[in-house]
């Protein structure tokens, strides 16, 4: 019996050497002193590390080939409007149950196997229906290409995805970038030397919205599911001729907006030593900016030189395209987080009515030289606090901002007289609209 026992606790001795310390018995936890070990990754050129990227080839070859081409979409298509019915009241093409899993086996013929998953009831239930229970096919259809678009997205993105851990680094969302060129109709004819220009511009506005930590990697299943992508993909879809010019701008990833932002940054990067210094950043927008904005831009989001000090630290090119994009989307989580930093002076995660006073204080200063009317500071914060309404009566947080769904407007009014003019000039034509017209 004794001699059981020793064996018995010989054995557990073994095992818990051969778990290691971060185990014991009857516990899968790490212990609260240990370290957790770093997953193993196979040497770069090793036998492991080429079975690892082959296998990773092969699947993702696996999946590709399960995807629906062109030409399947062009013949789903036409399987669709064949075996639908015109509505009589809209003209609307459309297909109740019955036909759907007609559709189905006539796609299936047609085209493989590889279609069926799209005809499922499930899908079925997701489309609106109408009083005789039948769905419009083109609904359907759109639905059927963003899938397929998103899946070979999301292949090609992990092919490039070199550490293979659902991330994408700077340089490789510029690939997939690069790749996507020559398919996107006002793309494809862009100047040879300016693809590396555009194709950094580009993956900058993924990972502003895609890599809040700003850890330099960009989460794949976030890229797919942003509204970057989905603007991306709008320049395969019209001529650059249908498009208006205001669209163009509008569009991040058009060409126009990229030659737009390289055209300004060069304009205020007067020694042209690559970076932008304060006194040149000042320059942007017209200088409607605010000084102590400025200043605190530099403080929040602009890296120190290497050789240190505060004289070295400029801005470089990504700074200055994080610094446009939170300008040019204040209204979004990203940007008021961005612009939050620069206006919470003390650092404490909230605004108070001293912090508004002193950040509208310049605003204050550039509309007087501007000649405008004079204003009293103290309206102007109690107007910005009745916009927010933030939950604490005495500080704003960024929650606040984002809740009360004017806070891109206060933001504006905080760092630019420009944007202040704009609010105060809309003001006074709500007023206007509002007062009854004299008999």
């Amino acid at each position: 019996m004794a001699r059981a026992t020793r064996l018995r606790r010989g054995r557990s001795r073994r095992l818990h050497r051969c778990l290691g310390p971060e185990t014991s018995a009857g516990s899968s936890d790490p212990a609260p002193d240990s370290d957790p070990k770093p997953s193993w990754k196979p040497e770069e050129g090793s036998i492991s590390h080429r079975v690892q990227r082959l296998a990773k080839y092969r699947f993702l070859k696996k999946q590709s080939d399960l995807l629906l081409n062109a030409d399947d979409l062009d013949a789903m298509w036409v399987c669709l409007r064949e075996n639908c019915v015109i509505d009589d009241g809209t003209g609307a093409e459309k297909m109740n149950y019955e036909d759907f899993c007609h559709i189905a086996s006539v796609c299936t013929e047609q085209i493989g196997p590889k279609c069926r998953r799209f005809f499922s009831p499930s899908n079925f239930m997701k489309f609106e229906k109408d009083e005789s229970g039948r769905i419009a096919i083109l609904p359907f259809y759109l639905y059927v290409m963003r899938t397929v678009s998103l899946t070979q997205a999301r292949i090609d993105m992990s092919e490039l995805d070199e550490d293979s851990d659902g991330f994408l680094q700077s340089h490789e969302m510029e690939a997939y970038i690069r790749g996507l060129i020559p398919n996107l109709a006002q793309l494809r004819d862009m100047p040879s030397a300016f693809v590396q220009m555009y194709c950094r511009i580009a993956a900058q506005k993924f990972f502003f919205f895609c890599d809040p930590h700003r850890r330099g990697k960009a989460c794949i299943k976030k890229v797919l599911l942003s509204n970057c992508l989905q603007e991306l993909m709008e320049l395969h879809q019209e001529s650059e001729e249908e498009v208006t010019d205001t669209e163009q701008a509008e569009n991040w990833f058009s060409l126009t907006s990229a030659q737009r932002i390289c055209d300004m940054f060069l304009a205020l990067d007067k020694d042209m030593n690559g970076t932008l210094s304060k006194q040149e950043l000042r320059e942007y927008a017209d200088g409607t900016l605010t000084e102590i904005f400025i200043e605190r831009v530099f403080d929040e989001h602009v890296r120190r030189g290497k050789s240190g000090g505060g004289s070295a630290r400029e801005m470089d090119f990504e700074s200055f395209l994080d610094f446009v994009l939170a300008l040019e989307n204040k209204d979004t989580p990203e940007g008021l987080t961005y612009l939050f930093r620069c206006l919470d002076l003390q650092g404490r995660g909230y605004l108070t009515t001293a912090d508004i006073h002193s950040l509208f204080r310049d605003v204050h200063q550039k509309w007087i030289e501007g000649g405008n009317y004079e204003l009293c500071i103290e309206d102007v914060r109690d107007e910005i606090w009745d916009m927010v309404k933030p939950a604490d009566p005495l500080r704003i947080t960024s929650a606040d901002l984002l809740s009360c769904k004017q806070g891109g407007t206060v933001a504006s009014m905080l760092i630019d007289v420009r944007g202040f003019w704009a609010h105060d000039n809309r003001e006074n034509l709500l007023q206007e609209e509002e007062e009854p017209e004299e008999e």
